[in-house]
């Protein structure tokens, strides 16, 4: 299995493009304490404070609480910090889809977790330092390119 160092410059990889998420909603519950959410792509600790998200396949992943504040904006009816639907801030991010040669590819994260993409698959960076793993299905509902090479 091939492995992406999280510390890598996705504008730098081959096939790089520039997307940004939809206005979509997303449903968020604050984590009371620590634990692991499994998601597609696998498991994912988080702790006390970090938003567990839903999406638009019913999908579970964890944010970081200070990054899903710099993230995700409340809806209206939702208080911030409330548990409820969040949207996600229009930000330009790079992408990359994981050929067949490269899968599967492995992720470590600095929580702890280890994401696994394969073929057709995205690795998202949200941030330096900040990398992800977005199935080919949840990709294409949520994400739309802006920018191609």
């Amino acid at each position: 299995m091939n492995s992406f160092d999280p510390g890598s410059d996705l504008a730098q990889q081959p096939g790089a493009v520039r997307v940004r998420k939809r206005g979509l909603p997303v449903e968020a519950t604050f984590a009371r304490a620590a634990g692991t959410v499994a998601t597609r792509e696998g498991l994912v600790p988080y702790v006390a404070g970090d938003a567990i998200l839903t999406g638009v396949e019913g999908e579970h992943w964890p944010v970081e609480r200070a990054a899903f504040g710099a993230r995700y904006q409340p809806v209206v009816g939702t208080n911030w910090g409330d548990d409820g639907r969040y949207v996600a801030r229009a930000e330009t991010i790079w992408a990359v889809r994981i050929s067949a040669e490269q899968a599967p590819i492995s992720v470590e994260l600095p929580s702890g977790g280890v994401l696994v993409g394969q073929a057709g698959d995205w690795l998202v960076q949200y941030a330096p330092g900040d990398v992800g793993v977005v199935g080919s299905g949840v990709f294409s509902k949520t994400y739309r390119v802006v920018e191609e090479p």
